[in-house]
């Protein structure tokens, strides 16, 4: 079976020095830091094949780290974005059975994001992620909403990935516990989640989707707790005079990956509220790094194997494009 993971990781050096020299950097960086995860994300090239053999995953679709060129200036964000595009394109050029990319855009000037993704795509990407604010601006701002018909129109599928609040935010809600723990908070712990699900609540209401219906968006992390809060969220399809539902949204313009968290738990719940046919795998690489052992007994709780297959490729494929000619793949170690 083809395991295709659509969340893995990685850093463009020269992006990375820029982000540092900010004068106020995004804490999130230290992440990248953390063990040997700067060595796994700076490459592109034969340990990162070796790790996905390991972990018996055909393809990767790669994708910066948070936050991407977003916290830059206009101009500093539109010549990374493209220097992380050439980079990541070049790097499937070498890999075209085993790697695929999402583009990196410079969401911190509007006015260029669509010729940014226009070229991407004629690059080869195949999709976007993007974060949910630039500065003061929210990613439903009606700046952005030439980028979601382009996208749409594209069919480029949106990954809203998680990123750090606001200094506003952090200093009303994720300080006062010491640094590591008001870090921590403010990112994996909680922060990084609720600002996610908050960036997709909000082109919910701001009808970007009854705009775009061929819009897809993609969360990780189960749907960003948006799957876990659907009886109080409901509520506010009738007072915000939606069109549909927000669980009808949610069912079909979005698509939820695992991001790692292999608990047979949340994937229960997921198939609760949406259909096996909006979930895909993805490993969160490398920040989670599951076992081929710890992904295969995941993937023995679905209860047939058209459901194992949606999840594990077959949704990816249809949902990207991505061409079934590659199969079978040739890995470098036995498996």
């Amino acid at each position: 079976m083809t395991l295709i993971a659509i969340e893995e990781h990685w850093i463009l050096s020269d992006l990375t020095s820029s982000l540092k020299s900010m004068a106020r950097p995004d804490h999130s960086l230290a992440f990248n830091e953390l063990g040997d995860h700067r060595q796994r994300l700076e490459d592109l090239g034969v340990s990162r094949i070796a790790a996905m053999d390991n972990q018996g995953i055909d393809i990767s679709i790669l994708a910066l780290t948070p936050p991407g060129t977003q916290p830059l200036s206009p101009e500093r964000a539109r010549r990374l974005s493209c220097a992380a595009n050439d980079v990541a394109i070049e790097a499937v050029s070498k890999y075209p059975t085993r790697l695929r990319s999402l583009s990196t855009l410079p969401m911190s000037s509007p006015e260029h994001v669509v010729a940014e993704l226009i070229r991407a795509k004629n690059l080869g990407h195949v999709g976007t992620m993007v974060y949910g604010r630039s500065g003061e601006r929210f990613l439903d701002d009606p700046a952005y909403d030439d980028f979601f018909a382009a996208a749409a129109e594209l069919r480029q599928p949106v990954f809203i990935h998680p990123q750090i609040p606001s200094d506003a935010l952090r200093d009303a809600c994720y300080r006062g516990f010491g640094d590591t723990t008001d870090l921590a908070l403010a990112t994996f712990g909680w922060g990084w989640h609720l600002d996610t699900a908050l960036a997709a609540l909000r082109l919910i209401l701001r009808g970007t989707f009854d705009r775009n219906p061929d819009l897809q968006v993609v969360l990780g992390h189960w749907g960003e707790m948006l799957l876990f809060w659907l009886d109080r969220i409901e509520s506010l399809s009738r007072v915000a005079s939606l069109r549909r539902s927000v669980s009808d949204y949610l069912r079909e313009n979005f698509y939820i990956t695992s991001s790692g968290m292999l608990n047979p738990v949340l994937l229960r719940h997921a198939l609760s509220v949406t259909s096996v046919n909006r979930l895909i795998f993805s490993t969160d690489y490398p920040f989670q790094h599951p076992t081929r052992d710890e992904i295969d007994s995941f993937l023995a709780h679905f209860t047939s194997d058209e459901d194992r297959e949606k999840f594990s490729s077959a949704n990816a494929t249809t949902l990207y494009g991505l061409d079934k000619g590659t199969e079978p793949i040739q890995r470098t170690v036995s498996q």
